[in-house]
């Protein structure tokens, strides 16, 4: 295979921490890699050393002769005052650079009319060299591209300002920039970040069929499963590559950890044995047993190696919570002429976990912010229980004095964690289970990596003693050791729990149950996680299949009773809308992935389907709502 990119001993360091040191790694032509690492050890910083935006302290990054590079950052950065089209031409590439080249150079000819037949000529010789690299590059349909792929990814209002746009829209239009690019290698850093679920598994299938060579970081174990072919472990300054995707590598890491423990123990007997002779010989360490004196202070470091943080499950001892949770008592909510909620119901339990998934903008974030009583409803209210103490963490909620160090920030929260049965967890203790060492916890906020920051904003709601836990997107910026921490922590959480994600694996390991806001005020209530929900939204509708299905309670009442001719006549009916509803939803998914349809049919049919699948909900709800009755 070609090898596309060679990474040689690159070394960075930040301060006195070094983040990498001799790094090596290659990726080959049409290999999928995924890199993964915890906070803090320098993912972020490696792909911008990649990607030319940082620079090594020592060490070479070769990329193959004449390779299209694409990189998505973290957190796109644009001006708002941009639209979203002029957007796709302001990040310079070589494509958008050739473009401006030949405008310039179009427009400096219009000024040089007059000039003699010489210089004509060689105007002539210039131009068409341009027109040569502009055919070559595609750079004449760029534009239909960027509008292509901006209506693949639900973006249709291309003269839309950026500062209309959402985070999630905003990082659709970054990722659509990136991809237009065509590039030989892609380069991504947390691309699932700010993307809802139908924009992740759209991503997620586009990259599984593409050829093209993939480096990426993310989070989402699911995608890295799916999508990877290979991953990159850094770890300990160094990396180690699993030549797998992410379940090959959760079973090969293991085995590497057992045989580096074997390492430690033996090095940690024989580094016993050493330093009771360089106790009691000193007088031995001359010049014909320097080598030994060496070769213990090397046998000193591997025993004093430190391979992974020691996770233990955390049982924490949550405030008492009543039986009354909270009830929201039909609740309605509207932006303009976008409805959130509209008349809902719903009487919460004891110790429900409870997932809530949907698109951006259907008002995920805004119904936790009015249990909350941080937004109004427009009707209705939220009765919240006596003995209700939330704990609520939030997309935009972190707020440090950067000045401070970590303990100190923790211990202005609380001194001690109460575990219950009499045990107590200082501050300095609960920080080091969720990973911050004794000589982090004495570093200041700034030094921290984003990921840390996200890590120690969660420790300042959890150490509060909520019963109550509101998570809004706690899973964005958060390596996946974190995730495996938090997910223990919620699974044993003796309280109630709300979570809004878009990392579908965290949400099929926490909650039972799912509230699925599909736009336009229609929330359903799933009784299940999300692949639960994924694998019946596939299922054809048949009676037979309803009766494991709860009925929600507004139908208790008829299902003693029979059903009507108009009803029957009706509910036939249904079941034909239903299959060709169905059959027009797989039919304009198959064409919007076939990249064989011109970008107006891509722009109809992109409208289309939101139309269909509110039409599909509503039919199907009708449609379990007859088949209820005998």
């Amino acid at each position: 295979m070609v090898s596309y990119l060679q990474v040689q001993n690159l070394t960075r360091s930040v301060g006195d921490k070094t983040l990498f040191r001799d790094l090596s790694f290659s990726i080959s032509e049409g290999q999928k890699v995924g890199l993964i690492a915890k906070n803090g050890t320098g993912k972020s910083t490696l792909l911008n050393i990649l990607s030319g935006a940082d620079q090594a302290d020592e060490g070479q990054v070769i990329f193959h002769n004449d390779l299209r590079v694409g990189y998505l950052e973290q957190t796109p950065n644009y001006p708002l005052d941009l639209t979203v089209i002029e957007a796709c031409f302001w990040h310079g590439n070589e494509t958008t650079n050739l473009i401006r080249e030949y405008e310039s150079y179009m427009a400096a000819a219009n000024l040089d009319a007059q000039q003699s037949p010489t210089g004509r000529a060689k105007q002539q010789e210039g131009l068409q060299d341009l027109l040569d690299r502009m055919e070559q590059q595609k750079a004449w349909d760029y534009e239909n591209r960027a509008k292509t792929i901006l209506s693949q990814l639900f973006i249709t209002e291309f003269d839309k300002p950026l500062s209309q746009l959402s985070g999630g829209q905003l990082k659709r239009v970054a990722l659509a920039n990136t991809l237009i690019m065509e590039p030989d290698l892609l380069i991504l850093d947390e691309p699932t970040n700010h993307l809802d679920l139908q924009m992740i598994e759209w991503l997620e299938n586009y990259l599984s069929r593409s050829n093209v060579t993939l480096l990426m970081v993310t989070h989402d174990r699911y995608f890295l499963d799916r999508v990877c072919s290979v991953i990159l472990e850094l770890d300990e300054e160094t990396v180690y590559t699993y030549q797998g995707n992410y379940a090959y590598f959760l079973e090969h890491r293991e085995q590497r950890l057992e045989v580096a423990r074997a390492e430690v123990a033996r090095a940690t007997n024989l580094y016993r044995t050493e330093l009771d002779w360089m106790r009691r010989m000193p007088q031995a360490r001359g010049h014909k047993a320097r080598y030994r004196e060496e070769a213990f202070y090397e046998l000193e470091k591997q025993a004093h190696r430190r391979l992974e943080e020691q996770q233990v499950r955390l049982e924490m001892k949550s405030t008492y919570i009543g039986s009354k949770i909270f009830e929201a008592e039909y609740v309605s909510k509207a932006y303009g002429n976008r409805v959130l909620l509209k008349d809902f119901y719903y009487n919460f339990s004891r110790y429900e976990k409870l997932g809530i998934v949907g698109n951006n903008g259907t008002g995920k974030s805004t119904f936790v912010k009015m249990l909350l009583g941080l937004v109004k409803p427009d009707s209705g209210r939220f009765v919240v229980g006596e003995t209700v103490r939330f704990g609520y963490y939030s997309q935009d909620g972190m707020e440090f004095n950067e000045q401070m160090k970590v303990i100190d920030a923790v211990r202005k929260t609380a001194e001690y964690v109460d575990l219950g049965g009499g045990r107590k967890l200082s501050a300095m203790q609960f920080l080091q289970h969720f990973m911050f060492s004794p000589q982090q916890q004495q570093n200041y906020i700034y030094k921290l990596s984003g990921g840390e920051k996200r890590r120690l904003y969660l420790c300042t709601v959890l150490m509060q003693s909520p019963n109550f836990l509101v998570l809004d997107e706690p899973t964005n910026d958060l390596d996946i050791t974190s995730l495996q921490i938090l997910e223990q922590y919620l699974q044993d959480f003796r309280g109630c729990v709300i979570i809004i994600s878009h990392d579908r694996y965290f949400m099929d390991k926490v909650v039972d149950h799912l509230f699925v806001f599909k736009g336009n005020g229609v929330v359903k209530d799933f009784p299940g996680n999300y692949t639960q929900y994924r694998e019946w939204e596939k299922l054809e509708p048949e009676p037979k299949k309803t009766q494991n299905t709860p009925s929600t309670p507004r139908f208790q009442g008829e299902r003693k009773r029979k059903m009507s001719f108009r009803e029957r006549q009706e509910f036939e009916a249904l079941g034909k809308e239903i299959d060709e509803l169905e059959n027009e939803k797989a039919d304009i998914e198959a064409a919007l992935s076939s990249g064989a349809i011109s970008t107006q049919e891509i722009i109809d049919l992109s409208k289309r389907l939101p139309v269909v699948n509110e039409l599909l909900d509503e039919k199907s709800m009708r449609w379990l709502e007859l088949s209820e009755i005998e």
